[in-house]
């Protein structure tokens, strides 16, 4: 058990060692976390559509099965 949590724990270092971090950049500023920051953007943007979306589609279905369980 101990030696699978140490060898999880030392592959999950050697992929982060592996992935490009923004204050190890050279250029200096908010230039350095620019990809950061519209990479958040796109997400943020994305998921306030999305979110629409499933409200939008929740309300029309439950005004859909209103008006059908209204009628007699």
């Amino acid at each position: 058990m101990i030696t699978k949590t140490k060898n999880f724990f030392n592959e999950v270092k050697i992929e982060l060692q592996k992935a490009s971090w923004p204050w190890e950049s050279k250029e200096k500023g908010v230039r350095r976390y620019k990809e950061l920051t519209d990479s958040t953007l796109v997400v943020i943007i994305a998921m306030l559509l999305l979110g629409g979306y499933v409200a939008l589609f929740d309300f029309v279905l439950v005004n859909f099965v209103h008006f059908f369980t209204r009628l007699h």
